[in-house]
């Protein structure tokens, strides 16, 4: 599913409008092959980078919304993915209402090196400053959700959903295949695998993610007494 798609299906109709559309990932490293990739990734999708990002309603409720389009470089998180991830929970932040983000990602992208990497702390602190603000994060794992994105700000959501038998995990099957020294269960690094072990809250099948998202921010956005988030025109 698309980025475009998976907003269409989730939010109020209408009701997205994207920010930060023109920012695009460069080469800093001058890696080989890197501009053709981006280039690629635009053709696939018609944007710079596997982040969609900007503010939509759910059943009303105006919430600040990222989305990663697997399509675009695996969904990798580069430097801009980083950027926008950050601002969407910034934005969050600044406005007190909820962020949904949904991700889709086999993690960090190597092409930018320790720049890359340097985004799961980036987006780790903005977490923490949401957290401690009393400001709601919902985060939908979908498949994959991988490596240095469920290292960092994937897991550090409020609530955290998944859809049925996403790849869920740290390492890819094939690497965690050379280190093992006994035999996995046969659902390892699935969605539900996680459930099993504490590591998300449920299991969504796409058809009601909708809904379920609409229920959660209807018990999440009163904290402390304080109304979280506002419902739009």
């Amino acid at each position: 599913m698309s980025a475009d798609e998976r907003i269409a299906v989730t939010f109020d109709p209408g009701s997205f409008q994207e920010l930060d559309a023109d920012l695009a990932s460069e080469n800093p490293l001058a890696f080989p092959e890197y501009a053709e990739k981006l280039e690629r990734g635009f053709g696939a999708t018609g944007r710079r980078d596997p982040i969609v990002r900007g503010t939509a309603a759910l059943d009303g409720m105006r919430v600040s919304v990222a989305v990663s389009d697997f399509a675009f470089m695996g969904g990798s998180m580069g430097s801009v993915a980083g950027e926008k991830i950050t601002r969407t929970l910034e934005l969050a932040l600044d406005e007190r209402i909820p962020a949904v983000v949904f991700t889709a990602t086999g993690g960090a992208r190597m092409q930018e090196g320790l720049l890359s990497l340097m985004q799961m702390a980036k987006t780790a602190g903005a977490c923490r400053r949401l957290s401690d603000a009393g400001v709601p994060f919902i985060c939908v794992f979908t498949d994959p959700t991988m490596a240095g994105v469920l290292a960092s700000y994937a897991s550090l959501a409020d609530v955290i959903l998944a859809e049925p038998g996403a790849l869920v995990g740290f390492a890819g099957a094939r690497v965690s295949a050379q280190a093992q020294v006994a035999r996995v269960p046969d659902n390892f690094q699935t969605s539900e695998f996680n459930l099993e072990h504490g590591m998300i809250d449920l299991v969504v099948p796409r058809l009601e993610m909708r809904e379920t998202l609409i229920r959660i921010l209807a018990h999440v956005t009163q904290r402390g007494g304080r109304e979280v988030g506002a419902v739009m025109a």
